[in-house]
């Protein structure tokens, strides 16, 4: 248990001093916290408008998203240490005034300059209010009812996602593309009182400090890698741009990696990367997140572009799947099955079901919606069965001191697989395009703009098509191969800690005596 001062308590409270608002104070929590998960989604079916409105090209629908994702991957954890140490109460209220500044300034942008500006301003409020929702969750509620708690603060998440594709596709279909940030700003005002009026504060004035260096090196580093990608297509895999970027986030990363080797409060500890366990975990969930947001970017433009739903329509074909995931976690089947086949299998399990569902849209889901039905029902099964096994492999895998920084972590890698998702698949899909089109167009709809006969806007929409396939299956591809090799060292891992214990001298009669 960390120090904690007498005026600011950072202890667990007990059954006689629980808080009376505490429940009230958990649904603002969770209002807040929902807003930021939607976010993460409800730009998906905006694609088009944004394509249209805006003059956006792929490259740009990729840097809006991605924006977001990155900021807040590289703050999650800094943010969090910041917290401990100055207040959560704090932090929190910060975060949510950003995050309602950077949705008033997106809803208003004019550009795609802009918006991604205010995606990645948002990105800073979203770390904030990532990393302390949790946190005020654990100090409010005891034993008896933090599972209960945190049990329905994790359900929200859940339900971020499922409902950030509906709320997009709603708003859309009735107001204009910058409506889906600007109705943020009305949760921020009443998160913002509320935090303020009723959450105690709760601090560790001699926690670590925050790691603003390795903050910064870390969100470079990831930002020119992604940002390589991302302009692959365009400029060419080997022209100078892509080449230089790419070589700049290798160096800057492996800078960030020698920080954190020195540092005196480091933002992650290298040293986690010794355990094969958390290096398994490392790799599943990273990967989760990369076919779960590379997969999501790819089929509301599927069902939008080729399939010719309205948003609201994409939307709710898009919702089979977060509601699989959510039914089954509600009903325990993942903790079911982990319990019986234990961590490395039920990850594999996970992994391979999530693989087959996105190969199933891949093959069956071009042109008639059952196929992508069945594909996207198996890819929620999936993440319902790899996802908890992940997090708990994670937190089993680091010290109960660092729980905290566990959670950090956790977070800190879905972020950034959901940038690498939407990067990696995304190049995928434009390179595949602009080989098979012979038009010089930056995204779909202009190739479609440009097109002069009805037979080449057929050839072009084939060529999308083909493209999507494509970028769908070498994400089915990497989420089969991630998961072998993430049970694989998780299993070793778990013959490693079986042979240890089994080497162990037996203790002496004394010692058993003693």
């Amino acid at each position: 248990m960390t120090a904690t001062t007498a005026d600011t308590p950072d202890a667990v409270v007990g059954h006689g001093d629980r808080h009376p608002q505490r429940w009230l104070i958990l649904g603002v929590i969770c209002l807040a916290q929902l807003t930021v998960l939607l976010d993460n989604t409800v730009l998906s079916v905006a694609i088009p408008s944004l394509t249209s409105e805006l003059d956006a090209s792929s490259a740009d629908i990729q840097w809006m998203i991605n924006a977001y994702s990155l900021v807040q991957s590289g703050l999650l954890l800094t943010a969090g240490s910041a917290a401990d140490r100055y207040g959560r109460k704090k932090l929190l209220t910060a975060g949510l005034v950003l995050f309602g500044i950077g949705s008033l300034v997106a809803g208003l942008s004019q550009t795609s300059t802009q918006l991604i500006a205010a995606r990645a301003g948002m990105g800073i409020g979203g770390a904030l209010l990532m990393t302390t929702t949790l946190a005020v969750v654990v100090q409010l509620f005891d034993d008896a009812e933090r599972v209960r708690a945190i049990g329905l603060w994790a359900t929200v998440n859940s339900l971020g996602f499922a409902t950030g594709p509906l709320l997009g596709g709603f708003m859309l279909n009735h107001f204009w593309w910058g409506s889906i940030f600007l109705i943020n700003i009305p949760v921020a005002l009443i998160g913002v009182v509320a935090v303020v009026r009723m959450v105690p504060e709760s601090k560790n004035p001699q926690g670590d400090r925050p790691d603003l260096l390795g903050a910064l090196l870390s969100t470079i580093g990831m930002a020119s890698v992604v940002y390589a990608i991302i302009s692959g297509p365009e400029h060419g895999w080997t022209s100078g741009q892509v080449l230089v970027a790419a070589g700049v986030g290798v160096v800057v990363l492996g800078a960030f990696a020698l920080w954190e080797l020195r540092a005196p409060y480091p933002m992650l500890d290298m040293h986690f990367f010794q355990n094969k366990r958390f290096i398994g975990a490392v790799t599943g969930a990273i990967l989760v997140a990369f076919g779960l947001a590379g997969s999501l970017y790819l089929l509301t433009q599927h069902l939008q572009f080729v399939l010719g739903y309205e948003p609201l329509e994409a939307g709710l074909r898009t919702a089979p799947l977060a509601v699989t995931v959510v039914l089954l976690n509600l009903v325990g089947i993942g903790a079911k099955v982990h319990a019986k086949l234990g961590t490395p299998l039920t990850i594999l399990t996970g992994m391979t079901t999530l693989a087959g569902g996105l190969a199933v849209v891949a093959s069956f889901g071009g042109h008639d919606y059952s196929g992508m039905l069945v594909g996207l029902v198996l890819m929620g099964a999936g993440i319902s069965f790899a996802m908890p096994a992940m997090a708990n492999a994670i937190m089993s895998a680091i010290p109960p001191e660092k729980a905290g920084v566990g959670a950090g972590i956790n977070g800190t890698l879905a972020e950034f697989g959901n940038g690498l998702g939407v990067a990696v698949l995304g190049a995928v899909l434009n390179s595949r395009f602009s080989a098979l089109v012979a038009v010089s167009a930056t995204s779909f709809p202009a190739a479609m703009a440009a097109a002069d006969s009805a037979g080449e806007r057929e050839r072009i929409s084939d060529a999308f098509s083909s493209g999507l396939e494509t970028s769908q299956l070498v994400g089915a591809v990497a989420l089969f191969l991630g998961g072998a090799l993430a049970a694989a060292l998780l299993w070793r891992a778990e013959r490693a800690d079986s042979g240890r214990k089994a080497a162990e001298p037996t203790d002496s009669p004394e010692q058993a005596s003693a």
